[in-house]
């Protein structure tokens, strides 16, 4: 273990400091041997018996990252994909196949992966842009807005519900126990009086009931959503369960919904602190586009770390690992390597190449939903910055309170109101 003290990236309260300080830890943490950390107390948040973790190695190096991703028999995300070991009641909801390793991953993965081939993706185009038009005409009138809460997450939600099926009348039910899942260590997202994993759990049943119900309704069915091709679906004559489409759901809305509404939500923030990225792009959208996405992933990295475990005893940056240790992958740290990234703290929106791991790192676990991510960030900044030409953010984000997602909760945005198309 080191002898010095280094920078805890992680507490949840490294996260919410200014960003100069947050990049400058960062590049201290890049620059020493790999570095272990305890973990958080959580015992009494939970009002259960947890017990405080030994602590975890934490990888902020872009090719070491790399390594870890690129041999799972090696680092295992069976045993959670967060610092602390959640009791295996949790697990029961939050288990989907970002947390499995094959062979149980491959199956869970070849069968969902139906619903996002290049043509089922390509068949949501037509809704991702109706509904990031319909966004702006809900708030173009009014000259200013939460674009957290009135833009940027209401986008991922709406096309994930439609998606999976899920009615319009079920979609604030959706959005707020999405938040309690993700937020529940921002006392913003956890309901008043309830402890973490109560919280966390009640949410996760929300959710699971809700798909439990919409499977049932469509076994048999030959409508075109995502939930009717999974539970119908068949690979070497086995079918999902439901608790299995339920947990796959979860992950959809947790992971569909909270990542690209952050990466969105740090997109306006990125392109009115650099107005000159912004003439860039606005001059030449579609030359642009496709560089200016990443290069916003990148920055973001919504998914502040990702967790394994290791197999057996290992060596990784010439640090000696023992069995059953845990690394913490930290991509927002790897995506500012200074060995990979020219100037890697400027927003540069045509930066080419851009190898960053704002979708998680090579291997089986990289983001199944990274090009339906990728086709939203830019429908919805193509549609922002044609009808709100002058949008932008007026005071500084207000951060989640997290250490496993970069988050945005709220942030003021300002425009010249134009007429809605329903006018």
């Amino acid at each position: 273990m080191p002898s010095r003290v280094l920078p805890n990236p992680v507490s949840p309260e490294f996260w919410v400091r200014p960003q100069p300080k947050i990049e400058a830890d960062l590049a201290t943490l890049r620059a020493a041997p790999l570095s272990f950390h305890p973990e958080p107390d959580l015992s009494s948040a939970m009002d259960l018996p947890v017990e405080q973790g030994p602590g975890a190695w934490a990888v902020t190096r872009f090719e070491q990252i790399h390594e870890v991703s690129k041999h799972p028999e090696i680092y295992s995300s069976a045993r959670g994909i967060v610092v602390v070991d959640t009791p295996p009641e949790f697990n029961e909801f939050f288990s989907s196949m970002i947390a499995m390793d094959d062979p149980r991953h491959g199956r869970l993965r070849r069968l969902v992966s139906a619903g996002f081939t290049p043509r089922m993706i390509e068949s949501l185009e037509g809704g991702v842009h109706d509904q990031a038009a319909t966004i702006i005409d809900e708030v173009c009138e009014r000259g200013e807005c939460d674009f957290v809460v009135d833009v940027a997450a209401r986008l991922p939600l709406r096309i994930v519900c439609d998606l999976m099926g899920v009615p319009e009348s079920q979609h604030d039910f959706v959005f707020h126990n999405t938040n309690t899942i993700l937020g529940v260590t921002d006392p913003e997202y956890r309901p008043e009086g309830t402890d973490i994993l109560t919280a966390a759990l009640t949410a996760g049943q929300g959710l699971a009931d809700l798909m439990e119900d919409l499977a049932t309704s469509k076994i048999g069915a030959s409508t075109d959503d995502l939930t009717t091709i999974l539970v119908n679906a068949e690979l070497d004559g086995e079918k999902l369960t439901h608790d299995e489409i339920a947990s796959f759901f979860i992950l959809l809305v947790v992971a569909g919904n909270e990542t690209t509404r952050n990466a969105i939500s740090w997109g306006l923030h990125l392109l009115t602190e650099h107005p000159d990225q912004r003439k860039i792009w606005t001059d030449d959208f579609d030359g642009v586009a496709r560089s200016a996405v990443e290069e916003i992933v990148r920055i973001a990295s919504p998914v502040t770390y990702m967790r394994r475990t290791t197999t057996r005893p290992t060596e990784l940056g010439g640090q000696a690992l023992a069995e059953g240790d845990k690394v913490l992958m930290f991509y927002l740290a790897a995506n500012r390597d200074e060995d990979i990234f020219e100037n890697p703290y400027d927003f540069d929106v045509r930066r080419d190449p851009n190898r960053h791991v704002g979708f998680g790192g090579p291997g089986p676990h990289f983001c199944l939903g990274a090009h339906l991510a990728r086709r939203e960030i830019m429908v919805m900044f193509r549609e922002l910055l044609q009808r709100l030409p002058d949008i932008e953010a007026t005071g500084e984000p207000d951060l989640l309170s997290s250490a496993f997602i970069h988050g945005i909760k709220h942030l003021p945005a300002e425009f010249t109101p134009v007429a809605s198309r329903r006018s």
